[in-house]
């Protein structure tokens, strides 16, 4: 399965995650699962999302974001999320144990919202 997590400002409009999503998945592959952090799920825009895709969304804690790995480094992630990409982590945390990123993260034109794939097991 891929999840596709995602990061983002307070600012950022449902085309800004929707942005993100189309650089972050250039393929078109098949997403199972959108998450972020857990404060961020239910926010409105989120909520959007996941219904527009037709897709499950997941919160994930933020605590346990400093222990997934990720690919890049972005300063006001780790001030704020203590992680390098909040929609790195959040992908390999919903994907699964076993999984991996597909690619660092992607963001999306007008900044304000970033998404990066990872392929696991089924939760």
């Amino acid at each position: 399965m891929i999840v596709a997590g995602f990061g983002f400002r307070e600012s950022a409009s449902l085309e800004s995650l929707l942005n993100a999503l189309a650089q972050a998945n250039r393929s078109g592959a098949p997403i199972g699962l959108i998450a972020t952090v857990t404060d961020k799920a239910g926010t409105s825009v989120f909520q959007k999302l996941a219904r527009q895709l037709d897709i499950p969304l997941q919160g994930i804690e933020g605590d346990s974001l400093s222990l997934l790995p990720t690919i890049t480094h972005s300063t006001a992630s780790q001030a704020c999320r203590n992680t390098g990409s909040v929609a790195e982590a959040t992908a390999l945390a919903a994907a699964g144990p076993h999984a991996h990123l597909l690619g660092p993260r992607a963001i999306s034109s007008d900044r304000l919202a970033t998404c990066a794939l990872a392929e696991g097991k089924d939760p």
